[in-house]
């Protein structure tokens, strides 16, 4: 029965908070708004640390490519996706976001040597394919300044990084670090680095006092990063991570049901058969993914 009510909050939870993002565009600069998601959910992850009495210190080179992995998954990632938001509905992004699990294998593959099998190959194919048959009617008349191929290029990008900095993530969990202590760090760093960006894209901190932005932040913040996490940890400790992953499968499915409900998002036969290949295709790939273990 745990393991039931784990696997359905984080679905949820990550399913629902791809709608919660439509809430944070508008006022607030982009790299501002994942800069105060991030920023909450870096001090409750430090705070549950040191609760848990887990380590924090860390040698100068793996705070190096926790930085890189904060700069990957919880800033450029984010931001991007964000900014994807603003063109296409959160459903989508979350199906196009959902085919990181065949981009790191294949990532590994080209960078780690790492060969995929027939299978993996597969997956990536159909989710590759059902990608494309969602955006056909947009690849039909190609235009670079239509919204959807912006709202794609976005997306492919920000799950681009979150693929790249997953492979560090696994990097660090095989070199020994605690995930949390990890994680605090690379959330801390990707605050500092949006920081950065505002700097360079000339915009200021600004806030929104809007009741609609202070509780998608608040949802975002702690809900969906540090409630979610808490959730999977305890998941992956009672489950195999390859069952606890088919979670990636799962809130595509929510984050879509959610905007047809609040976005207004129109279904078609075409978009309806792509949608089932991409989530086919993450099954055969994640039906290939090996055991690692959380700290």
């Amino acid at each position: 029965m745990a393991v039931i009510l784990l696997y359905t909050l984080v679905v949820l939870i990550w399913g629902s908070a791809w709608l919660a993002v439509k809430f944070q565009i508008g006022v607030v600069p982009t790299e501002a708004s994942v800069a105060y998601r991030m920023g909450i959910a870096a001090a409750c992850m430090f705070a549950w640390t040191l609760l848990k009495r887990l380590p924090l210190r860390f040698r100068p080179m793996e705070h190096l490519i926790m930085a890189l992995q904060g700069a990957l998954i919880f800033s450029t990632n984010f931001f991007l996706l964000y900014l994807a938001a603003g063109y296409l509905t959160t459903g989508l992004i979350a199906v196009v976001f959902s085919t990181s699990s065949g981009m790191i294998i294949l990532f590994n593959a080209v960078l780690l040597r790492r060969p995929p099998s027939i299978q993996v190959l597969l997956g990536a194919l159909l989710g590759l394919i059902g990608i494309s048959i969602i955006f056909l009617p947009e690849f039909k008349g190609f235009d670079l300044g239509s919204q959807a191929v912006a709202g794609l290029a976005l997306s492919l990008g920000g799950t681009v990084c979150f693929s790249m900095g997953s492979i560090l993530s696994a990097r660090n969990r095989r070199a020994g670090l605690s995930v949390r202590g990890n994680t605090a760090w690379s959330m801390l760093y990707g605050t500092l680095l949006l920081t950065l960006f505002m700097q360079l894209r000339g915009h200021r901190f600004a806030f929104d006092f809007a009741p609609a932005y202070l509780l998608s932040l608040a949802y975002l913040s702690l809900v969906g990063s540090v409630v979610a996490f808490a959730a999977y940890f305890a998941l992956l400790a009672r489950i195999a991570p390859e069952r606890a992953a088919y979670v990636t499968v799962l809130f595509p499915i929510v984050a879509l049901s959610l905007s047809t409900l609040f976005e207004g998002y129109q279904w078609t036969p075409l978009a309806f058969s792509g949608v089932l290949l991409t989530l086919a295709g993450n099954v055969l790939v994640l039906g290939r993914t090996k055991r690692m273990t959380v700290q």
